[in-house]
Protein backbone atom coordinates (compact mmCIF):
# COMPACT_ATOMS: atom_id res chain seq x y z
CA UNK A 1 0.00 0.00 0.00
CA UNK A 2 1.53 3.00 -1.04
CA UNK A 3 0.55 6.69 0.31
CA UNK A 4 1.46 10.02 -0.93
CA UNK A 5 1.20 13.16 1.25
CA UNK A 6 1.84 16.55 -0.15
CA UNK A 7 2.73 19.47 1.88
CA UNK A 8 1.90 22.03 -0.84
CA UNK A 9 -1.48 21.25 -1.22
CA UNK A 10 -4.29 22.94 1.52
CA UNK A 11 -5.42 19.62 2.33
CA UNK A 12 -4.57 18.33 5.83
CA UNK A 13 -1.94 15.17 5.89
CA UNK A 14 -4.50 13.53 8.15
CA UNK A 15 -7.17 14.07 5.22
CA UNK A 16 -4.84 12.77 2.44
CA UNK A 17 -3.73 9.57 4.16
CA UNK A 18 -7.64 8.48 4.91
CA UNK A 19 -8.99 9.81 1.72
CA UNK A 20 -6.11 7.12 -0.29
CA UNK A 21 -7.00 4.53 1.63
CA UNK A 22 -10.54 5.36 1.35
CA UNK A 23 -10.32 4.83 -2.42
CA UNK A 24 -8.00 2.08 -2.08
CA UNK A 25 -11.01 0.07 -0.10
CA UNK A 26 -13.80 1.38 -2.30
CA UNK A 27 -11.39 0.39 -5.36
CA UNK A 28 -10.70 -3.02 -4.11
CA UNK A 29 -7.18 -3.11 -4.03
CA UNK A 30 -7.65 -3.17 -0.02
CA UNK A 31 -9.99 -6.34 1.10
CA UNK A 32 -12.03 -6.78 3.99
CA UNK A 33 -9.77 -8.34 6.94
CA UNK A 34 -6.81 -7.42 5.08
CA UNK A 35 -4.34 -5.08 7.57
CA UNK A 36 -3.16 -1.86 7.48
CA UNK A 37 0.11 -0.70 8.21
CA UNK A 38 0.86 0.20 12.02
CA UNK A 39 0.16 3.90 12.92
CA UNK A 40 3.87 4.12 14.01
CA UNK A 41 5.12 2.12 11.00
CA UNK A 42 3.37 4.18 8.78
CA UNK A 43 4.11 7.18 10.49
CA UNK A 44 8.02 6.35 10.07
CA UNK A 45 7.29 5.76 6.69
CA UNK A 46 5.54 8.82 5.54
CA UNK A 47 8.38 11.14 8.12
CA UNK A 48 5.37 12.17 10.03
CA UNK A 49 3.92 12.41 13.63
CA UNK A 50 2.34 9.25 14.98
CA UNK A 51 -0.57 11.67 16.06
CA UNK A 52 -1.53 12.40 12.44
CA UNK A 53 -2.54 8.61 11.02
CA UNK A 54 -4.19 8.13 14.72
CA UNK A 55 -6.27 10.73 13.54
CA UNK A 56 -6.96 9.90 9.56
CA UNK A 57 -7.18 5.88 11.38
CA UNK A 58 -9.68 7.29 13.87
CA UNK A 59 -11.73 9.27 10.47
CA UNK A 60 -11.46 5.52 8.66
CA UNK A 61 -13.05 3.88 11.68
CA UNK A 62 -15.53 6.36 12.16
CA UNK A 63 -16.48 6.24 8.60
CA UNK A 64 -16.88 2.64 9.05
CA UNK A 65 -14.06 1.62 6.33
CA UNK A 66 -11.33 -0.30 9.30
CA UNK A 67 -12.15 -1.99 12.55
CA UNK A 68 -9.52 -1.57 15.36
CA UNK A 69 -8.59 -4.80 17.43
CA UNK A 70 -6.71 -3.55 21.19
CA UNK A 71 -3.21 -5.69 20.35
CA UNK A 72 -3.86 -6.64 16.61
CA UNK A 73 -4.27 -3.49 14.50
CA UNK A 74 -6.63 -2.23 12.08
CA UNK A 75 -8.12 -4.20 9.47
CA UNK A 76 -10.50 -3.21 6.75
CA UNK A 77 -14.17 -3.68 7.61
CA UNK A 78 -16.07 -6.23 6.29
CA UNK A 79 -18.50 -4.39 4.65
CA UNK A 80 -20.57 -4.09 1.19
CA UNK A 81 -19.10 -1.93 -1.25
CA UNK A 82 -22.32 -0.67 -1.91
CA UNK A 83 -22.19 1.00 2.17
CA UNK A 84 -18.88 2.81 1.45
CA UNK A 85 -20.18 4.53 -2.27
CA UNK A 86 -23.65 5.36 0.18
CA UNK A 87 -21.52 6.21 2.93
CA UNK A 88 -19.55 8.64 0.33
CA UNK A 89 -22.81 10.12 -1.31
CA UNK A 90 -24.45 11.32 1.91
CA UNK A 91 -21.28 13.37 2.38
CA UNK A 92 -21.82 14.72 -1.55
CA UNK A 93 -25.41 15.52 -0.61
CA UNK A 94 -24.37 17.05 2.36
CA UNK A 95 -21.86 19.33 1.13
CA UNK A 96 -23.93 19.59 -2.42
CA UNK A 97 -26.85 21.21 -0.03
CA UNK A 98 -24.83 23.38 1.56
CA UNK A 99 -23.35 24.83 -1.91
CA UNK A 100 -26.67 25.11 -2.85
CA UNK A 101 -28.08 27.22 0.04
CA UNK A 102 -25.10 29.93 -0.51
CA UNK A 103 -25.83 29.82 -4.70
CA UNK A 104 -29.62 30.84 -3.41
CA UNK A 105 -28.84 33.34 -1.50
CA UNK A 106 -26.28 34.29 -3.46
CA UNK A 107 -28.13 34.74 -6.15
CA UNK A 108 -26.54 32.03 -7.98
CA UNK A 109 -28.50 30.31 -11.31
CA UNK A 110 -28.37 26.86 -11.31
CA UNK A 111 -27.19 26.42 -14.60
CA UNK A 112 -23.61 28.95 -13.78
CA UNK A 113 -23.21 26.00 -10.49
CA UNK A 114 -23.79 23.40 -12.92
CA UNK A 115 -20.92 24.48 -15.16
CA UNK A 116 -19.07 25.58 -11.74
CA UNK A 117 -19.48 21.79 -10.34
CA UNK A 118 -17.98 20.01 -14.03
CA UNK A 119 -15.47 22.99 -14.16
CA UNK A 120 -14.50 21.49 -10.62
CA UNK A 121 -14.71 17.96 -11.59
CA UNK A 122 -12.28 18.19 -14.59
CA UNK A 123 -9.99 20.04 -12.51
CA UNK A 124 -8.90 17.82 -10.47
Amino acid sequence: MEIFISNRISTPIYEQISSQIKALIIGGQLQAGEALPSIRGLAKSLHISVLTVQKAYDVLQADGFIETTAGKGCFVSAQNPDFYLEEQQKKIEQLFTQAIEIAKTSGIRLDKLQALLALLYEEE
